[in-house]
C-alpha cells in the first residue's frame, strides 16, 4: 500500500522533477509535490501548504539551494530539508549540513535517498511530539498559576510545603545559593580535607559542619564541638588540649582536652578568629603533624581529628592585620565555603518560616495553618541583618502570643534614628544607616565590631554597597 507523502520540490528542472517522482513511486510513496524554483514561489508554498519534507537542487539559476534553505528557516517551519543535486562539493555540502540541511544527495545515488526520507520523518515525528508535548505543559502551567492566583486570599497566604534539600535533614531551603553552597558540602564531605566555613552571623555555619561530619567517613562518631570565643583565654587551651593534675591553680585532676576526644572524629572550631597568636601556632602543629602535648606534660599526644572551622570575619583581613597568623590561615583555608546571608537567599525564607512554625507548633501544641499576605510580604522585604537566626527568633516570638491557627508575623521596624520622609529612597535609607554605624565605630569597616559584621554583610559585599552609594570618610 502506498505511503502519502506531501513533499516541496524545489528544482529548476522539470525532467530531474519527473525523475524524482518516479523514483519516489517505486519505492512506494504516493507523491502530493509542488515543484517551485523562486524564492516569491517557495514562501507562497510554504503559507499554502501542509509539507511533510523539502527536497532541493543545490545548484539553480538565481535561487540556490543554500537560499531556499534560508527561505524554509526564515519561515519558522520544522520540516526535512533534503539536499539533492548532481553535482556537489564536499566543502559545499559540509557548509550547507551546518547551515542546517539534513541531508545531501547526489542524483545519481538516488537509492540512499530513501532511507534519508525515512530517517527525517521518524526525527521530525519525535520532535512534532516533543514540541506538542511542551505547549501542552506549558498550558497547563499556566493554568495552575491562574488557578492559584484565582484561590490566593486578600489576607491569607497559603501555607508552603517544607523544602529540606539535598537529604540533609537540619537544612530548609530550595534556592539556588544554599543549593551551590550543599554541592560543595557534598564535594569536601568524603575527603579528610580541612575546611574553612566563612558566613556573617547567623547564617548557619554550625549546620553545614554538621552536614559535612554527616557526609564524610567519620560519621559514627560524634562531632566535636568547640566555640573558641566562649571561653576565656586562659581556658581555651586547656578546654582543645587538656591538662595534667596540677598544671595550673584549680587543675584538680587530669582533664581529656578537645583533640583527644575528637581522635578519628571530626572537631568544628567555631569563631577561629578568636583564637592567640599562640594558640594559633599550637592549632598550626596539630593541623601539620597532628601532635600536641596536655599542659602540664612533656609527652606528645598524635591524633588522627579532621579540621572544620568557622568564622564570620574577614580572615585575610585579619592577617593583614596582624591579627592572624598567616600559615595557619594558608593551612584552613583549603576548601572554602562561603555560606550566604538570608538576603541572597529570598526563596528560602518561607520554607524556613514554616520549618520553624512547624518546630514550634509542636513543641507548644499549637497549630497555624495559615499567615496573613501581609506579614508573608513583609517578611520578604525585610533585609535580615541577623540571617536564619534572627528569622528563627521573631517566628518564635510570634508563636508565644499567637492564638488561633492564622499566625501574624510582625518584623522590625525602621530604626527611630533613620530620616522619615516620604520621599526618602532605599539608597538615602541605606546610606544614612551604613554612615551612622560607620560614625559609631570610627569607621572600621572590617574585623570584630566592624560596620560589616555591626550590619551583617560580608565586608566585600559593604565595600561594594559603599561604593555604589558613594559613602567615603570625610
Amino acid at each position: 500500500m502506498s505511503k502519502e507523502l506531501r513533499v516541496l520540490i524545489v528544482e529548476d528542472s522539470e525532467n530531474d522533477t519527473l525523475l524524482l517522482l518516479r523514483e519516489l513511486r517505486r519505492e512506494g510513496y504516493e507523491p502530493i509535490f509542488e515543484r517551485v524554483e523562486t524564492r516569491e514561489a517557495m514562501i507562497a508554498a510554504l503559507e499554502g501548504g501542509r509539507w511533510d519534507i523539502v527536497i532541493s537542487d543545490f545548484v539553480m539559476p538565481g535561487f540556490s539551494g543554500l537560499d531556499a534553505l534560508c527561505t524554509l528557516m526564515e519561515s519558522g517551519l520544522d520540516l526535512p530539508f533534503i539536499i539533492v543535486s548532481g553535482n556537489i562539493g564536499e566543502d559545499i555540502a559540509v557548509s550547507t549540513m551546518k547551515a542546517g540541511a539534513h541531508d545531501y544527495i547526489l542524483k545519481d545515488r538516488l537509492a540512499r535517498l530513501f532511507p534519508a526520507i525515512e530517517r527525517e520523518l521518524a526525527e521530525a515525528e519525535v520532535r512534532r511530539k516533543k514540541r506538542i508535548g511542551e505547549e501542552e505543559l506549558l498550558k497547563a502551567y499556566a493554568e495552575i498559576k491562574e488557578l492559584k492566583d484565582r484561590l490566593q486570599e486578600e489576607n491569607v497566604y497559603l501555607k508552603k510545603e517544607i523544602e529540606v534539600i539535598h537529604g540533609h535533614k537540619d537544612i530548609v531551603g530550595n534556592s539556588e545559593a544554599i543549593r551551590r553552597v550543599l554541592r560543595q558540602v557534598e564535594q569536601v564531605a568524603g575527603t579528610d580535607s580541612t575546611v574553612l566555613i566563612q558566613g556573617n552571623t547567623g547564617t548557619g555555619k554550625e549546620l553545614m559542619a554538621n552536614a559535612i561530619h554527616s557526609l564524610s567517613p567519620r560519621k559514627a562518631r560524634s562531632l566535636i564541638k568547640v566555640n573558641c570565643a566562649a571561653l576565656p583565654a586562659t581556658l581555651i587551651e586547656n578546654e582543645l588540649f587538656g591538662c595534667e593534675k596540677g598544671a595550673f591553680t584549680g587543675a584538680l585532676s587530669r582533664q581529656i582536652g578537645r583533640f583527644e576526644i575528637a581522635d578519628g572524629s571530626t572537631i568544628f572550631l567555631d569563631e577561629i578568629d578568636s583564637l592567640s597568636l599562640e594558640l594559633q601556632a599550637k592549632l598550626l602543629r596539630v593541623l601539620q603533624s597532628g601532635e600536641f602535648e596536655r599542659l602540664g606534660s612533656g609527652k606528645t599526644i598524635k591524633v588522627n581529628v579532621r579540621i572544620i572551622a568557622a568564622t564570620n570575619l574577614d580572615l585575610a583581613g585579619a592577617v593583614r592585620n596582624g591579627k592572624f597568623r598567616e600559615d595557619l590561615y594558608f593551612r584552613l583555608n583549603i576548601f572554602p565555603i562561603t555560606v550566604p546571608p538570608l538576603q541572597e537567599r529570598k526563596d528560602d525564607i518561607l520554607p524556613l518560616v514554616w520549618s520553624f512554625v512547624k518546630e514550634f507548633g509542636d513543641k507548644m501544641g499549637k497549630r497555624i495553618e495559615s499567615i496573613p499576605k501581609k506579614s508573608i510580604e513583609e517578611l520578604l522585604a525585610y533585609p535580615w541583618p541577623g540571617n536564619v537566626r534572627e528569622l528563627r527568633n521573631i517566628v518564635e516570638r510570634a508563636m508565644i502570643i499567637s492564638n488561633g491557627s492564622v499566625l501574624p508575623i510582625e518584623t522590625p521596624k525602621k530604626s527611630d534614628s533613620l530620616r522619615e520622609s516620604i520621599a526618602v529612597t532605599l539608597d538615602e535609607v541605606e546610606r544614612l544607616h551604613i554612615t551612622q554605624v560607620l560614625n559609631s565605630n570610627g569607621w572600621k569597616v572590617s574585623g570584630r565590631n566592624g560596620a560589616a559584621e555591626i550590619l551583617g554583610l560580608n565586608p566585600k559585599t559593604l565595600a561594594s554597597r559603599m561604593q555604589k552609594l558613594g559613602i567615603k570618610k570625610k
